[in-house]
């Protein structure tokens, strides 16, 4: 008998219609646009207005279009994992939030806490559903509504970020196609580079902390910087070399889209040709757990059947982390 891979069978994503422009940023912040794209690749970011929306109502509309692409019902769908940091609440779970409005009934899930590794770590985790058996197909979804984490005074981290979801669906395959292999990481050292320090159960929240944007993203870019190039470098040397792979072998290599310097030092560090290397963060900023699964969507009439694949991503913890795949259509 054949073993099971988990094989990536569609994808799928959403971005909100509203853009901020760097010329938007400039009105708010003391920045400019040359800035912004000098030091990040950043043009634009899509940002998610509706104050009755959340990153459920990304995430769901992301799964809807791929469950048409797929021509499968939301009810065919056994689990849903949501990478994410930015959840619509502490509790419930935004996967389950996520299942009841695409109307996967029986579906079971739940949110993955990993910053801007989320997705890799989602993809990881319900690959091991997919290979024991224990689930057919499986929803993993990566999505951050980063505008509401963000202080709009703090030119550091307000131009970095942007919202939106993208979804893949896992399901069994016997043929070697899917993920191969992974190399996971976590540092809780990392901790005071790249945070939110209020709203869990150290902080809890107070009118002072709300006062003192303490509910945003703070972090120290020159040590995150650093911390990124050679965590995902060190990452994929590592995923290559348990595999026995060079830089030819790859077909593609999609980073945590963070910064356009950050993913280009990456790929020099590794010899990847830039060509190898898929780039999107001009369009979207940083979404967080949704940069990669939106990366696949954007560029997945590039992929062919058994193309080897690198995804890696470093975020916030500091976790950080590559998988190994084969596009399995």
């Amino acid at each position: 008998m054949k073993p099971i891979t988990a094989a990536i069978t569609a994808v799928a994503g959403y971005v909100p219609e509203d853009i901020v422009t760097n010329k938007d940023l400039e009105k708010i912040v003391e920045t400019n646009d040359e800035w912004i794209v000098s030091r990040t690749g950043i043009k634009e970011r899509r940002i998610l207005k509706d104050p009755t929306k959340a990153t459920s109502d990304m995430g769901a509309e992301a799964a809807k279009v791929l469950l048409r692409k797929r021509g499968i019902s939301a009810e065919e769908i056994d689990m849903i994992i949501v990478g994410t940091v930015t959840g619509d609440y502490v509790f419930p779970d935004t996967a389950n939030l996520i299942a009841h409005k695409i109307g996967a009934t029986n579906a079971f899930g739940f949110d993955i806490n990993a910053a801007c590794s989320g997705f890799i770590f989602s993809l990881i985790t319900a690959t091991k559903f997919i290979e024991t058996g224990s689930c057919k197909k499986i929803l993993v979804v990566g999505a951050d509504k980063m505008s509401s984490i963000l202080n709009y005074t703090d030119r550091t981290t307000c131009i970095l970020f942007g919202d939106g979801a993208g979804v893949v669906l896992l399901e069994p395959d016997t043929n070697g196609l899917g993920i191969l292999n992974s190399d996971l990481n976590g540092d809780g050292e990392g901790h005071k580079y790249l945070y939110q320090k209020a709203g869990g159960s150290l902080f809890p929240a107070t009118a002072e902390s709300v006062a003192n944007h303490e509910h945003s993203v703070r972090q120290e870019g020159r040590v995150v910087f650093k911390a990124a190039i050679k965590g995902m470098s060190d990452t994929i040397k590592t995923l290559m070399a348990d595999a026995d792979l060079k830089p030819e072998d790859v077909d593609f290599v999609i980073a945590h889209q963070a910064n356009k310097r950050i993913i280009l030092g990456v790929a020099d560090m590794l010899d990847f040709p830039h060509e190898k290397v898929l780039i999107n963060i001009e369009n979207y900023g940083n979404t967080t757990a949704a940069t990669i699964p939106l990366c696949m969507r954007d560029f997945e009439s590039k992929f062919k059947k058994g193309d080897k694949i690198i995804l890696t991503a470093f975020g916030g913890g500091f976790t950080w982390g590559s998988i190994l795949l084969t596009w399995a259509y």
